[in-house]
């Protein structure tokens, strides 16, 4: 049976109670250019340890989950020529039973974070329920694990492509309290509101920490701790709107569907922007992971 494998720094860190912070590998791989991918995950990796926490970058190399990877880990997981397969919760066992190598997921990231024995864990963005899902059933798996895995997540909430309505309700139906972090307002990634209210609100790491530690005596899910982006990192709402819209038809015109929409949407985003939504995109993930290590310092 293929066994975790924690590098010595998380498993000392794991053993002796220290803070650490699950971080995923997609964003690396699937999120961001080459050269650039390598750069932000240097410096997600930087900027946790400033915080005082442990970082966990996780993916999945020849058949063996790693938790923590090394520096060679992660120069392979960010080569131009990886061609790593995206792994979410239900890509594991396949992956890993066949011997295969993939990055990993907000769903797969979070379940194996807390195989390893880790609660809070940094990323960009949310899956959630995509428009039409009453017909297609396309919702993220990102919202079962967060209902039966005791994850905090920090993230910068969910794509305004979603149903954000409907993404908030199926958090609702699950138990995880969705919390924001100095706002009233769920964020919608590339911009600091969707117009759709957080049922919770809290100020700083302490009061994240004391709900997320309150929530864990009761319950089993997770909880969403939805941080927007830096205000001087904000998308301009005209250019964002013009790029969805012209990614949605991107979508429509060669028919994307389920677990290739957000890599194709990102890719149009990308390219179309100038680099904006690049920048945006580094900034609020650096963001997310300094505020979940402070966070994680403080459960710890």
């Amino acid at each position: 049976m293929t066994q975790i494998s924690l590098s010595g720094e998380v498993a000392d860190a794991v053993n002796s109670g220290r803070a650490i912070v699950a971080l995923e590998s997609t964003i690396l791989s699937h999120g961001l250019p080459p050269g650039r991918n390598l750069d932000v995950a240097r410096r997600l990796e930087e900027t946790v340890r400033a915080a005082g926490a442990v970082p966990a970058t996780i993916a999945v190399l020849d058949g063996t989950p790693v938790v923590g990877l090394s520096a060679a880990q992660l120069d392979r997981v960010c080569a131009p020529d990886a061609d790593l397969d995206k792994l979410s919760l239900r890509d594991l066992g396949p992956a890993i039973g066949l011997g295969r190598s993939g990055a990993t997921t907000v769903a797969s990231t979070s379940a194996l974070a807390h195989e390893a024995g880790i609660g809070v864990f940094a990323t960009g963005g949310l899956g959630g329920v995509h428009v039409g899902a009453n017909e297609s059933w396309d919702i993220s798996a990102d919202l079962g694990v967060l209902a039966r895995v005791r994850t905090l997540v920090v993230c910068s909430g969910v794509k305004s492509v979603l149903d954000i309505a409907a993404t908030l309700e199926v958090l609702e139906t699950n138990s995880v309290p969705v919390l924001g972090y100095r706002t009233d307002d769920f964020p919608a990634f590339y911009l600091r509101s969707s117009r759709f209210a957080v049922p919770w609100r809290v100020e700083d790491p302490a009061q994240a920490a004391a709900v997320v530690a309150a929530h864990r005596r009761y319950s089993g899910s997770g909880a969403l701790l939805a941080n927007p982006i830096p205000v001087e990192s904000e998308m301009d709402g005209a250019l964002h709107d013009r790029l969805l819209a012209e990614g949605l038809d991107l979508l429509r015109s060669k028919d994307v569907r389920g677990k290739d929409v957000t890599p194709v949407l990102l890719e149009h985003f990308h390219t179309a922007s100038g680099g904006v939504s690049l920048d945006a995109n580094e900034a609020l993930v650096l963001s997310n992971a300094k505020l979940a290590a402070e966070i994680a310092v403080e459960l710890a």
